[in-house]
């Protein structure tokens, strides 16, 4: 069983071509980050609105896109595309998956994921940012 982490993308992005990991720079998405990997998760792919499931080292240009702005039904086929492409890079059932998203990145994929973890669920912005940094300081 892999543990696996799915940070959403941030609005906050660089002004060129980037990785995805250095393209977001949104604190809310380097604080999740950073919870990844002091997780000590096996792999991270960042979920985005645009492009569906991103490997961390993949480039892409810099782009206006949100779920917050999307149909629910462009959002279910938003979410199918990620399903489609996580199948290829994990096992949906046996993995565990640590999701730092909000619920717009949830709603659709949870169905399909047998073990999940949400840390940030049910939070406003505030007081996520706010475990991640107590959590981070505690570590």
């Amino acid at each position: 069983m892999a543990v696996i982490a799915l940070i959403a993308c941030g609005s906050r992005k660089r002004e060129t071509a980037s990785e995805a990991v250095h393209l977001y720079t949104g604190t809310l998405f380097t604080l999740s980050l950073e919870y990844a990997h002091r997780r000590q998760v096996d792999a991270f792919y960042i979920l985005s609105a645009k492009h569906g499931l991103l490997s961390p080292d993949a480039v892409i240009e810099p782009y206006d896109v949100t779920l917050n702005r999307l149909s629910a039904k462009e959002r279910r086929a938003w979410a199918r595309k990620v399903v489609q492409q996580l199948q290829r890079r994990a096992d949906l059932r046996r993995d565990h998956f640590i999701i730092l998203a909000g619920a717009r990145y949830r709603e659709h994929l949870l169905p399909h994921l047998s073990s999940v973890e949400m840390p940030l669920a049910g939070l406003t912005i505030g007081k996520q940012l706010q475990y991640l940094k107590e959590c981070l300081a505690g570590e």
